[in-house]
């Protein structure tokens, strides 16, 4: 396993930066490819000619999007989920209570439910397959062009109260908004999946709701309020 992935799927990413412990916004929220290792945006500087590749947080679980991981490594059979009209995909898979018991489709390592025809729920069950069918991972791994992840793509850091500050989209590297599954029919569709996947995300839930707890809502809905009942005066 080269030095970069076994960091990606392992390093601590959204911990504090011990070099910069007195700066604000001093996550590690960036992967260096050539140090193998996370960094904060205030490190950023010090890396000039190393590749460097953004990680994002989704419900307290590391992401990255997939545009940037398919420079690096073949993510074919890898769920992939939208969230904030970007493409992401699970560097590791997330906690269980216990392994699916239900019958279809699961992940080929840590057995979580998915969609056809996708195999792995995260980067990490991916590689960790690979090794364990005792193939090479030379047989998925990318030839990258460094000057796509070089350190070009973050000189667009602005400075704000003397910190330096990633100009994205978010400035901790923290997405909100709802994941919505992306499924072998939208990864071939053209359209924008973004508005229209937070949509579908919240008619889903509503449904869900409903099914869930159908003879609760029924009853809750079919209440009628009846005559108060009051303690008789002493």
């Amino acid at each position: 396993m080269p030095g970069w992935l076994g960091g990606l799927v392992e390093e601590s990413f959204f911990v504090g930066c011990g070099t910069h412990e007195n700066r604000r916004k001093n996550e590690k929220n960036i992967f260096c490819l050539g140090c193998c290792t996370s960094i904060c945006p205030h490190c950023v500087p010090a890396h000039p000619s190393h590749p460097l590749s953004r990680v994002r947080r989704y419900v307290y679980n590391d992401v990255v999007r997939l545009e940037d991981l398919e420079k690096l490594i073949d993510c074919s059979f890898v769920q992939p989920y939208t969230i904030n009209s970007a493409k992401v995909v699970f560097l590791k898979p997330r906690p269980q209570s216990r392994p699916s018991k239900v019958a279809g489709n699961t992940c080929s390592t840590c057995d979580r439910i998915l969609q056809e025809p996708f195999r792995f729920c995260s980067l990490s069950c991916k590689v960790d397959h690979v090794l364990l069918q005792g193939e090479d991972l030379s047989s998925i791994l990318f030839r990258f062009d460094e000057s796509e992840l070089a350190f070009s793509r973050f000189e667009n850091l602005r400075m704000d109260n003397s910190d330096l500050l990633l100009d994205d989209d978010d400035d901790d590297g923290r997405i909100t908004g709802g994941a919505v599954l992306e499924g072998p029919m939208q990864s071939k569709v053209g359209s924008p999946s973004g508005h229209a996947g937070r949509g579908s995300s919240g008619t889903k839930k509503n449904k869900s709701n409903a099914g869930f707890f159908p003879q609760i809502v029924l009853s809750l809905n079919n209440r009628r309020k009846g005559a108060p009942h009051r303690s008789p005066l002493s």
